[in-house]
């Protein structure tokens, strides 16, 4: 059987609590100012005007998501892989939401918004001391702000040390992608691979 139906759905859970429901904002605050100020990673989703959903990861040095105000974020387009799946989304549908983490952390915060593309040289000039300066940065204006609870984190034991995966268990990146286009050359080794990005950090 499958649920096709919210009433459907929501009868097989008891209801939130009031704190549950309460915690949404509209803003940020000091709590959710200072975890952003803190967060060195986020996952950024957005989906484009077919409907079709991306999510994609963001990093940086804590601090690297700049507070404009209580009500919009900068976020900087650090040099990828080109794809602009997440940048062609706002553009087509502007709209994204974001999950910071802290490692160490286990509570994650949540931003949902509305976003732009910005080529403003006043947003650029909020990242000039970046060893690289964005071409484009995403501005987000909010609409939700609330902090999810520590159960995803604990039950993933994602910050224990005992949790930790070798990188050996699994081929490098590139002989991962060279297996699943059939490519017959042979492929770049992880210390090249990671000599490299360390260039385009």
């Amino acid at each position: 059987m499958y649920i096709d139906t919210p009433e459907k759905l929501r009868a097989l859970y008891e209801a939130p609590n009031e704190r549950a429901k309460k915690k949404q904002l509209s803003e940020l605050e000091e709590h959710s100012t200072r975890f952003i100020q803190l967060s060195p990673f986020l996952l950024l989703s957005t989906y484009n005007q077919l409907g079709q959903v991306d999510a994609s990861p963001r990093g940086g040095a804590p601090g690297f998501v700049k507070i404009i105000n209580r009500n919009a974020l900068i976020i900087a387009d650090a040099k990828g892989n080109n794809r602009l799946d997440s940048l062609v989304n706002i553009v087509e549908t502007g709209s994204v939401g974001c999950l910071f983490l802290i490692p160490g952390v286990d509570e994650v915060l949540r931003v949902n918004g509305k976003a732009r593309i910005s080529t403003h040289q006043q947003h650029l000039n909020v990242f000039s001391a970046d060893r690289r300066p964005p071409r484009s940065c995403i501005e987000i204006t909010i609409s939700e702000v609330f902090l999810h609870c520590a159960k995803a984190i604990m039950r993933a034991q994602l910050w224990e040390e005992g949790a930790q995966v070798e990188r050996s268990v699994l081929p490098t990146m590139n002989r991962m992608i060279h297996d699943q286009l059939n490519l017959q050359q042979e492929p770049e080794s992880q210390d090249s691979m990671m000599l490299r990005y360390n260039k385009d950090l």
